[in-house]
């Protein structure tokens, strides 16, 4: 999940370097005792001013986010509206609430909208949805969700763990590449995937929000502060795509290059304009044996079967880094057609 290339970057790394040097290797507290640096405080409002929000809360993981989000926000008089296919930390987090709970066929907003309706009768609804699929690479419709949520009164809540860094034209991620920044109220997102690639996660949003988490989530209560090493190569990370956006638009680039050349080829590819590309092969067996000949051509990708995904929709998941040259691509590309028709995936 390294999109952006930064966990390699050497302003990252050296930002890592300065932060292990002057902070230490670590805290060896919870961030309320004596965890909170002043390199915690600046990323916190660094990742507030990234999302256009309020405030921002750390968490050791985005898994620890999700799981520390709902229970602290949502009463027994509440609902929680989840779609069927988000993450487990999504609905492990949801698990631990009280809240009334509904599920959504996946992005299914006539369903929704049926299921809004039911909740209606609890004081405060949320809905909550992955910003994208990590599965399929399948974009979350929040123009859609968000006019819903209007409608009938809801918050709206989203994890961009598979967003973050690289969708929209700033790399702020799903809610600016559909264009609703303002509609969106609660974002969870990860610092372990494009944002350097180490550790940790956050929630961003209300202030007041962002409040009660630092008195009532316990996650975040009871874990270590986040090592200074990876706050530093976070922070970084963020200064690198608040000064420039030519990172995010030549991942934008450079994965419709792949998803065009692999159509063009004959071959079906999951989700939209996301760089986790999921070369779709139905049967297990060819995606292993296809996986495996790919390996042998030094294009590392990995085939996926049941019971990671359902059964007939194996497939062989690539993702796409802004590190990747053109070239990279277009061999990628040429060894999957190979490989393709030696094993009859292609005709």
């Amino acid at each position: 999940n390294n999109y952006l290339g930064l966990s390699s970057h050497p302003e990252v790394i050296r930002a890592a370097v300065e932060a292990l040097e002057k902070f230490g290797a670590g805290l060896s507290s919870v961030r309320f005792i004596c965890g909170t640096q002043s390199i915690h405080k600046d990323l916190e409002e660094k990742i507030a001013r990234f999302h256009q929000r309020e405030d921002a809360i750390l968490y050791a993981s985005c898994f620890d986010a999700n799981a520390g989000i709902f229970e602290a926000l949502l009463t027994p008089e509440d609902a929680v509206l989840s779609d069927e296919l988000n993450h487990a930390s999504i609905i492990d987090g949801i698990r631990l609430c009280k809240a009334n709970k509904y599920r959504y066929k996946h992005m299914d907003m006539q369903d929704l909208e049926a299921k809004l309706q039911d909740a209606q009768k609890h004081r405060l609804r949320l809905v909550a949805t992955d910003g994208a699929f990590s599965m399929d690479g399948d974009i979350a419709p929040l123009r859609e969700i968000c006019q819903l949520a209007q409608k009938y009164d809801a918050l709206v809540f989203i994890d961009e763990c598979h967003a973050t860094g690289f969708l929209g034209p700033n790399g702020r991620g799903t809610d600016e590449l559909l264009g609703v920044m303002d509609k969106v109220t609660i974002i969870n997102s990860t610092l372990g995937k494009a944002l350097g690639g180490a550790a940790g996660g956050y929630t961003t949003g209300p202030k007041p929000l962002i409040d009660l988490l630092r008195q009532r989530s316990r996650p975040y209560l009871f874990s270590n502060s986040l090592p200074p090493a990876v706050v530093g190569c976070a922070s970084k990370a963020l200064d690198l795509l608040m000064e420039s956006n030519a990172i995010a638009q030549s991942m934008a680039a450079k994965t419709q290059r792949f998803r065009s050349k692999m159509t063009a080829a004959g071959f079906t590819i999951s989700g939209k304009d996301h760089p986790i590309c999921p070369v779709m092969l139905g049967d297990a067996r060819l995606a292993a044996v296809m996986a495996e000949d790919m390996l042998n051509r030094g294009i590392y990708v990995i085939g996926f079967s049941y019971p990671v995904v359902p059964k007939g929709k194996a497939r062989i998941r690539v993702q796409i880094s802004a590190v990747h040259s053109d070239e990279d691509i277009d061999r990628c590309v040429e060894a999957f057609t190979e490989v393709g028709r030696k094993h009859g995936a292609l005709p």
